[in-house]
């Protein structure tokens, strides 16, 4: 009898939010790799995908083997490809492991591969981009870990100043007059591994245009699991989108024992489905399919009509 061919192994799980892209596998106690292209930025290194290459930074949340066991492949590849050296910042709590980690591949390969461990203690920043940081927070999960959020920082003026004419703006600026302050506007804010706790009722988490939250468990005989293994449960869940104020909200960090059906049917449960058009399932394909195709489809018209005008 002719054995059954290997099952296909997973395609990333895909998200376009504008500006942003949401690609990457997560499943619970498997992998956990999350990337926004745009900001040149991965959660979690569970596995390296081809795709992740392409961004130099990685934040972890913590070491569990399924958030971490594709990051000396990662650091590798990306030196093999001459793409740069890799940087992962982590919990202060992890860099003397990471360390040692990454030295004992020294050991077994015979080479050297760069990389760069930037420690991000809870509540500081680390700068992204001119205008963007990347901001930790501690969480509470069965190893140290820590959530993150990107936070855009903009100037604007003070309000004494926004009726002057412009003129009389320059004359104050050029006097070095401090005329503006700084505005912080979260876009992006992801929980990693955790139980509800403090970090995630911030306000980094509570403005944010897209939140990325672990959801482990949906049955309601599960919330016991859940707490042992210090994760979010639907119902804990159903509580922070009364929270969070994002346009988007996307679940990754399902067990492969709970079917997207099922997964689906209890989200619709929420408040009468009441949150149903801004909650997104990652490993969802086929929905996140048929919703790219129509954002494809709209912009695709929307371009038709601009060339007519």
């Amino acid at each position: 009898m002719i054995p059954k061919m290997p099952p296909r192994e997973g395609q990333l799980g895909f998200l376009y939010l504008p500006p942003y892209r949401v690609q990457g596998v997560s499943v619970a106690g498997e992998q956990t790799v999350v990337q926004i292209p745009e900001l040149d930025i991965v959660f979690d290194m569970g596995q390296c995908t081809r795709a992740s290459l392409s961004s130099g930074t990685v934040a972890l949340s913590h070491a569990h083997m399924d958030h971490l066991g594709g990051l000396p492949y990662w650091l590798s590849q990306r030196h093999f490809q001459k793409l740069g050296c890799g940087r992962v910042v982590c919990h202060p709590e992890l860099v003397g492991p990471l360390e040692r980690m990454i030295q004992s591949w020294v050991d077994l390969e015979q080479q050297k591969t760069p990389f760069e461990i930037t420690p991000l203690p809870p509540g500081e920043d680390l700068q992204l981009k001119s205008n963007l940081v990347l901001r930790s927070f501690e969480t509470k999960h069965t190893a140290p870990s820590l959530a993150y959020a990107i936070v855009e920082k903009r100037s604007k003026l003070k309000p004494d100043y926004c009726d002057l004419p412009q003129d009389r703006i320059k004359e104050l600026k050029s006097r070095g007059t401090d005329i503006t302050t700084v505005v912080e506007i979260p876009t992006i804010a992801i929980t990693g591994d955790t139980e509800p706790c403090s970090a995630l009722e911030t306000r980094e988490f509570r403005e944010a245009k897209i939140v990325l939250t672990e959801c482990t468990f949906f049955s309601p005989e599960h919330k016991d699991r859940a707490k042992i293994g210090r994760h979010i449960h639907l119902d804990d869940l159903a509580a922070l989108l009364n929270e969070w104020e994002a346009d988007n909200v996307v679940i990754t960090h399902i067990s492969r024992r709970t079917s997207l059906g099922f997964a689906r049917d209890r989200i619709k449960e929420i408040e009468d489905g009441r949150h149903n058009d801004r909650v997104h399932i990652l490993m969802d394909y086929r929905t996140n399919r048929r919703r790219y195709e129509q954002q494809a489809a709209e912009a695709a018209l929307k371009s038709k009509k601009t060339l007519k005008q």
